[in-house]
């Protein structure tokens, strides 16, 4: 009896171990707090892989900068030291001038737009992560990027001297344009710098000025509508090789539905959050056709310089867009 108890628990013990070595774990870091509609999304993204794969992978999602901050998710991911990842493209365009794409002010400047960009630039980038040892997942565009102020806005001078919020090359370059003074600030830490005056303007969607609560601090939106950059889902290669065909099959289908689900939510967060800050006492209010003339200057300008930079990559990237 003590031999065959002794066989039934070692028996147990390989099935257990088997079963522990049959599920893959996986942390996927993002720099959003839990309530944003994007991480929203990716912990849905996270339970439908669990559940087509019967618990196989389990993908656990570290919000709001709690695993990485935003400049180090990418590099993690790389690395190894994070499975996946979530990235705001345009943070990168320094690396790589087609990341920051999206982040060009007019040039797409509606969902529509935004989409057709998206599918211009998706090959080039799945390109590009592929050399980098990453797979593009799927990408969500965060809501039209409007001006954040302090005080009433009537054309670009008024941004004279101005502590503004960048977050990305871009958005430092605006700052320049305008004569603004550029404050680094990542998206966790927004609401902080409004409250103690580091910032006190910046471009971002209503979304950002919800998630950190700018009424409390800010008066003024203008929906400038300047432009839709997008978050990436990426993960390491080797980690995703690594899956058998159904998991990977699994991941792909979940991926490509949290991208049509991840546009409808952002679509739907656009109108929600901008109508919570309305209410909250914020005036969101239309571009000065002044301010307006002056911000398309500065696009036409961030434009030109852009594609100098990016090359033939660049100019083939705004020829399919433009077409």
């Amino acid at each position: 009896m003590t031999s065959m108890f002794r066989s039934f628990v070692l028996a147990a013990g390989a099935f257990a171990a088997a079963g522990a070595m049959a599920q893959t774990k996986w942390d996927l870091a993002t720099a959003y707090p839990a309530t944003n509609f994007h991480t929203e999304n990716i912990n849905a993204f996270a339970a439908d892989i669990d559940k087509a794969t019967g618990g196989k992978l389990k993908i656990t999602v570290h919000a709001n900068a709690a695993l990485f901050k935003a400049p180090e998710i990418k590099r993690a991911v790389q690395g190894g030291q994070a499975q996946a990842g979530e990235i705001l493209l345009v943070n990168f365009q320094n690396e790589w001038q087609v990341f920051g794409a999206d982040g060009l002010p007019f040039l797409a400047d509606s969902y529509d737009e935004a989409m057709k960009l998206y599918k211009a630039q998706k090959p080039l980038l799945e390109k590009k992560l592929g050399e980098q040892g990453m797979l593009l997942l799927y990408a969500v565009p965060w809501p039209p990027q409007g001006i954040y102020s302090k005080k009433p806005l009537a054309a670009a001078a008024d941004l004279k001297g101005v502590k503004w919020r960048a977050y990305s090359p871009a958005t430092a370059r605006i700052a320049e344009l305008v004569g603004a003074q550029p404050v680094t600030v990542q998206a966790a830490e927004v609401s902080q710098a409004f409250a103690t005056g580091v910032v006190e303007s910046m471009m971002s969607s209503g979304s950002t000025g919800w998630d950190a609560k700018l009424h409390e601090h800010v008066k003024y939106w203008y929906d400038t509508q300047a432009w839709l950059p997008k978050n990436a889902i990426i993960v390491n290669k080797a980690a995703f090789d690594a899956l058998d065909a159904a998991t990977q099959a699994a991941v792909r289908k979940a991926a490509a539905d949290a991208e049509t689900r991840g546009w409808a939510s952002s679509q739907k967060a656009n109108g929600e959050t901008l109508d919570k800050l309305k209410a909250a006492g914020m005036q969101i209010l239309p571009p000065p056709p002044a301010l307006k003339a002056d911000m398309k200057k500065v696009g036409d300008t961030m434009l030109k310089e852009w594609l100098e930079k990016a090359g033939p990559e660049g100019k083939q990237l705004v020829d399919a867009f433009s077409k």
